[in-house]
């Protein structure tokens, strides 16, 4: 759930108030939940489409960069390091060249620990449209991510 968040909002502390929301939320509805609709993976990750979405919906501002917000929040709390949210600074700006729709299909993919078919029934998609949207997205990051040499 954690890497769903980590890979939609710039700062730690909002993917872990929003994680912890979203089990919140599981546990007080725990009776809607019929595993013939859905696995409990996508059960709760469309939980946390619905938690990020009020997040956002209460003005929470889309991030520019995990590497800004984590470099103003380590001088405001005077630490002077913090730990990343588990997305390089690379990784998050490429990502940030992708529309809402690819970075959630991705987050969902690689952050939610789904498969195209979970994705495509939590987003309404068609399961074809998911590798579509994963393939295209996929070769967009590696297009901008810079290469690394070992």
């Amino acid at each position: 759930m954690y890497g769903f968040f980590a890979y939609r909002v710039a700062s730690r502390h909002d993917a872990e108030d929003l994680t912890s929301a979203t089990f919140e939320r599981a546990v007080k509805h725990a009776g809607r939940f019929d595993p013939r609709r859905a696995s409990p993976a996508t059960w709760l990750l469309a939980i946390a489409q619905n938690v990020l979405t009020d997040h956002y919906r209460r003005g929470a501002r889309r991030p520019e960069s995990l590497t800004e917000v984590d470099a103003l929040d380590a001088r405001v709390a005077g630490a002077p390091d913090r730990p990343e949210l588990g997305v390089s600074p690379e990784l998050e700006q490429a990502l940030g060249g992708l529309g809402d729709r690819e970075r959630e299909v991705v987050a969902l993919r690689f952050g939610g620990d789904l498969r195209g078919k979970e994705i495509a029934q939590l987003t309404g998609l068609s399961e074809a449209n998911v590798h579509q949207i994963l393939s295209r997205s996929l070769r967009q990051l590696r297009q901008a991510m810079p290469e690394r040499r070992p």
